[in-house]
């Protein structure tokens, strides 16, 4: 999938896509990394939640950060966040991969619209 965002900066975009404070603000609810270890929770913590842990198999600086569900069978499933600068605007576009099957690509893609939505209410990008 690939998004339109309205920055220039590569440092805002890169911190949004590679930090736990960055990825509270439009992926999930609580995110804490530790290293290679993300854990990403949805919901209210104390009460219904609901959480995922995953490695970090690559990270290029500024350029991308892909991750695997620990708990996913599928040994080529990954999630990765890259950024790339137009050469005419000089904004970014955020492309985003995360494996899916046929029968669920439509429901992954609404959640990816439903946190791009999330970051442009919280940030104007």
């Amino acid at each position: 999938m690939e998004y339109s965002l309205h920055s220039k900066s590569a440092n805002v975009i890169w911190n949004l896509l590679s930090t736990a404070e960055g990825l509270e603000i439009w992926i999930a609810d609580k995110v804490d990394r530790d290293g290679d270890k993300l854990v990403l929770t949805w919901g209210e913590v104390w009460k219904v939640s609901e959480t995922w842990t995953a490695t970090i198999v690559a990270e290029e600086k500024m350029q991308r950060i892909r991750w695997k569900w620990v708990d996913d069978e599928d040994e080529d499933a990954f999630v990765e966040l890259a950024m790339v600068k137009s050469d005419i605007t000089n904004d970014f576009t955020l492309l985003i991969t995360d494996h899916a099957y046929d029968e669920d690509i439509d429901d992954l893609k609404d959640i990816w619209d439903r946190n791009l939505n999330r970051l442009h209410r919280k940030t104007g990008l």
